[in-house]
């Protein structure tokens, strides 16, 4: 009857763990110790006795070191063929998690007796007090057992006694399998990694139910000056070639460049080297020719396209979608260990996967310098994948200097020169063409040819410049349409190139996307030394703009008015300021607002003036670029049509309506039910803010309890806001129980100043935790939203170091945020990101 309990918590359909059946040693008596992560980390301490093995759950695992004194609380019991189990319990299941068989050995009672061993201990054992000897292969010597009266029923203590086993030193830190050898950490990545392997693996028939996945344009990187070494940071190397997304269908494979410029028959040997995958994958990676050193060159690619000499190479480095599957929003190193293992499942000729290390930039540099190498790419570990998009979580670390020129003219040959003497080059800064040199080397007399005659039809009378560059050559203009790569010396004082060589034309360049680009990004911790950071743009002065005009955001064109009309009238804050703060906001903020039901509050007059809530928007009145979602209302008793913005133009729109803070749901349109993350809003009766941080930190140091994170912002009024991630994994009605579950256990860590009563009147003046916010269509102000307070307070991420005695609500302010935001990056991103295991918490709750 001891296993019943054991079978009765496990489904053996789902998990390996063995049937419970008694059975025994043939001689002496054995003990094991299986480290198990599931929700929490712990070590299963297991006597055999009675055909069972008697088990104990040890949260900080055993110890050699007699003054330890650890908890040890009494679990069921489990079969005797549990002392090998090794292995992965999976999700839904009781105790899920990784095991590893930490020790293993015999052992026996500590003193003699007329009883046999194992009666002495089932008697030792209904007394409260073991002593044993253990004879292990981690674990030695002395021990006891001793159960703790006035607690619960299963609390014990296992202490180490004193003897010539004894030791001060961590024997946890010995953290490998005495059967297999491998570590927790090893088994949990081989797990993931057969999970993974499961998902890229379907059969040949799922794979021709996706439907076919189309080109994404790729993410771009900005430019940094220097490497640097940072934790959250990866390094890879930066190839020079033809950047190239590869779109794979049933074996099907397309190339293109970034401008979705077709490569496929150039690069042929590549697309037919990927119809081995057998999956319907978007690929981003580069395609080279390397010298014999292994250095890619841009020139001998161009050789190869005229010639077909050399060996062409594509590195992928990263993925976007898989079988249908959108997973641009994974982390980056999510992505590449996907990414890895799918492309180690084939034997590829001309197809590599693009390697990186972790942290080390500065030394890669080193490495990429000795190499003569492109150079560096830094990538955030963490990020998403921002298509179509130049995002500072990618920075290329240049060694060589080349840059991407738009030819706009030729000069006359001279002397013996034939065709033309140097090309003029131009980049494009804020939309104005600009001339940044002329390069006169580089060309053989075969490409001065080929060059002129590709050049002919587009000759046109006027310069494509503005401005006349100071020339006195005689010059033929050229329609600004070819794109070349140069390589130089170094950016003159008036941004001009020195000393350019010619590499080669970009067919796979739009000249429209050749921008200056002399605007560095600093490394994070550089920024973060220095003690004064330039800001990277302050609002815009509205006194001196125009009150009404149109702004063009992509195809939109978004009519902007009253710009001047005060919202703020104590600070003289005007409309078009707010406008011109979420435009400057718009790539922080967009992700926390995207396809999410927009609850508008609106201030047409400003903050003294009369508000009000806007749910349904009136489609025949509204712009029909916008974007809405009919969403069944219950009060309402219909259908409401919901504005949903994931755009720019949608957010400054609705900043241009009144909404001085944007108020998104808590989940999506495509999870209506399930939202994204567990709200606490800690709201204050009095303004006692060091009050309002302590509940904060109470509320962390719940969760810390559990092993999950949470994130805190400021209001932007008078509290807190501290969110937990769930990924969608979760109902409202399991969340808002969550949330409670939450709220009690702050609520009795803080009695005296905490309330969980609706009522103010009730509150008495304390705080109030607002766990009621998790109830489906609540809304709060999203992060970096504005809010209708005195002084344009902004909603704002916080780290929890900052979370003290220090912080007000009134401190950050749309004239301060933006220097904070350039230097800190998105502090929220985890929110949106992998959710907790809130199953397994509850669990907890009510075990414990």
């Amino acid at each position: 009857m001891s296993l019943t309990k054991y079978n009765q918590k496990r489904n053996f359909k789902e998990t390996k763990e063995p049937h419970g059946k008694v059975s025994r040693s043939e001689s002496k008596l054995i003990f094991v110790v299986q480290k198990h992560a599931a929700s929490h980390l712990h070590y299963d301490f297991r006597l055999e006795m009675d055909g069972v093995l008697k088990s104990w759950a040890v949260p900080k695992g055993p110890s050699l070191n007699p003054d330890d004194k650890r908890l040890a609380m009494m679990v069921e019991d489990h079969p005797y063929s549990y002392k090998d189990f090794e292995g992965n319990i999976p999700k839904g299941n009781y105790g899920a998690g990784n095991v590893i068989v930490w020790d293993n050995g015999t052992y026996e009672p500590a003193e003699e007796s007329n009883l046999t061993p194992e009666k002495q201990l089932l008697a030792d054992l209904k007394k409260g007090h073991l002593r044993i000897i253990l004879k292990g292969k981690k674990l030695k010597g002395n021990f006891s057992l001793v159960k703790l009266k006035g607690k619960e029923d299963n609390a014990w203590l296992l202490i180490k006694k004193e003897d010539q086993h004894s030791d001060k030193k961590d024997v946890t830190l010995k953290n490998k399998s005495v059967i297999s050898r491998r570590t927790l950490e090893s088994l949990e990545k081989e797990n993931n990694l057969d999970a993974v392997n499961k998902k890229v693996s379907p059969t040949k028939n799922a794979v021709k139910k996706n439907k076919p996945i189309a080109f994404i344009k790729p993410m771009l990187a900005s430019l940094s000056d220097k490497p640097f070494d940072d934790e959250d940071w990866v390094f890879e190397n930066k190839f020079d070639g033809y950047r190239t997304i590869a779109v794979c269908n049933d074996h099907d494979v397309e190339l293109f460049s970034r401008n979705k410029i077709s490569f496929t028959s150039n690069f042929k040997i590549i697309a037919e080297d990927l119809e081995k995958i057998d999956h319907n994958v978007v690929l981003d990676g580069e395609v080279v020719v390397e010298e014999k050193s292994g250095r890619s060159d841009f020139q001998l690619l161009q050789n190869y396209l005229k010639t077909g000499k050399g060996k062409l190479k594509y590195y992928v480095f990263d993925i976007l979608n898989l079988d249908g599957n959108d997973i641009t929003k994974l982390s980056l190193l999510e992505r590449k260990e996907l990414l890895k293992m799918l492309l180690e499942k084939y034997k590829f000729t001309n197809v590599f996967y693009s390697e990186h290390i972790q942290e080390k930039g500065i030394n890669f540099f080193d490495q990429a310098l000795k190499k003569k190498s492109e150079g560096i790419i830094a990538k955030r570990a963490s990020g998403s994948y921002a298509a179509d998009r130049r995002s500072k979580d990618w920075l290329k670390i240049k060694i060589s200097q080349a840059e991407e020129a738009i030819i706009i003219g030729i000069t006359e040959p001279r002397n013996s020169r034939e065709h033309f003497g140097a090309l003029l080059l131009g980049q494009y800064e804020n939309s104005t063409l600009k001339f940044i040199g002329k390069c006169g080397t580089g060309f053989t007399q075969t490409t001065l040819k080929e060059l002129y005659e590709k050049f002919s039809p587009y000759f046109v009378d006027e310069s494509p410049l503005d401005e006349k560059p100071a020339l006195r050559d005689k010059i033929q203009w050229i329609k600004p349409k070819f794109v070349c790569q140069v390589k130089f010396a170094e950016w003159t004082q008036d941004n001009h190139l020195r000393q350019p060589v010619y590499l080669g034309l970009r067919s796979d360049k739009n000249a429209k996307d050749v921008v200056f680009s002399r605007d560095i990004v600093k490394p994070e911790k550089e920024i973060a030394t220095k003690k004064k950071t330039p800001m990277k743009k302050e609002i815009q002065n509205t006194d001196k703009s125009e009150k009404d005009y149109d702004l063009k955001l992509g195809k939109v064109t978004l009519h902007l008015t009253n710009q001047n009309k005060i919202y703020f009238p104590d600070d003289q804050i005007t409309k078009g300021e707010i406008v011109n703060y979420y435009n400057e906001v718009s790539d922080l903020i967009l992700p926390y607002l995207k396809d999410r039901p927009q609850s508008m509050n609106r201030f047409p007059n400003g903050i003294n003036g009369p508000s009000f809530y806007q749910k349904d928007v009136d489609e025949d009145k509204i712009p029909d670029w916008l974007k809405t979602k009919k969403i069944f209302s219950e009060s309402n008793n219909a259908d409401i049509d919901y504005l949903i913005c994931n755009d720019k133009a949608t957010l400054l729109y609705m900043a241009n309506l009144g909404c001085i803070d944007i108020n998104p749901w808590n989940s999506t349109i495509k999870r209506i039910d399930n939202p994204d993350w567990v709200v606490i809003d800690i709201d204050p009766s009095e303004d006692d803010f060091k009050e309002v941080v302590k509940v904060a930190l109470a509320v962390k140091e719940v969760m810390n309890g559990f092993d999950a994170p949470c994130y805190c912002k400021t209001s932007g009024a008078s509290g807190l806001h501290v969110y937990i991630p769930l990924d969608g994994k979760y109902d409202y009605d399991t969340v808002k129980i969550f949330a409670e579950i939450l709220a009690h256990e702050v609520h009795q860590k803080l009695p005296d100043s905490t309330s969980l009563e609706r009522s103010i009147k009730k509150r008495n003046g304390k705080i109030y935790i607002d766990y009621l916010q998790n109830r489906k269509g609540q809304t709060l102000a999203a992060p970096y939203s504005v809010r209708p307070k005195p002084g344009a307070t902004v909603s704002t991420p916080l780290e929890w170091s900052e979370v003290d005695d220090k912080l007000t609500p009134q401190q950050f302010t749309i004239k301060n945020v933006l220097k904070r935001f350039e230097k800190k990056g998105d502090l929220w991103a985890p929110v949106i990101g992998k959710g907790i295991d809130m199953k397994a918490i509850l669990k907890k709750t009510q075990t414990i």
